[in-house]
């Protein structure tokens, strides 16, 4: 099975950027639609985004498409998502995720996770 560890958040100020990295070990990412997903403190865990195993179809939270991009790098065996524009609102842990079949936003859905990572958007 896959490991996964996540990393690049920090603090940023409203309409800055960051990337995020996750780095899989254990099978390749291409194996795995792979996701993001984050959790605001008093909130439950929220897709952000997903890239298609069998594809590069790629999708996004209403609330993030034309800002945050989701990429992998094969070479790296790493996972990225770049945040531009970034909002107050985005501040969150954000986590990544894997799993063997066809995307999907529901957090149940994907068995393996990374450890998470710490946004926060100062305004």
């Amino acid at each position: 099975q896959v490991q996964l560890v996540d990393s690049g958040g920090g603090l940023v100020q409203a309409g800055g950027s960051l990337r995020l990295s996750c780095a899989a070990s254990g099978r390749t990412v291409t194996d795995y639609t792979m996701g993001w997903f984050r959790q605001a403190p008093g909130k439950e865990r929220e897709f952000v985004a997903a890239a298609n195993r069998w594809s590069s179809t790629t999708y996004y939270t209403d609330s993030v498409k034309g800002r945050f991009t989701i990429s992998r790098d094969n070479a790296k065996n790493t996972v990225y998502l770049q945040m531009n524009s970034l909002k107050p609102e985005d501040t969150a842990v954000y986590y990544c995720a894997a799993r063997w079949g066809p995307q999907n936003n529901q957090a149940t859905q994907y068995p393996y996770w990374g450890q998470g990572t710490q946004v926060t958007v100062s305004s």
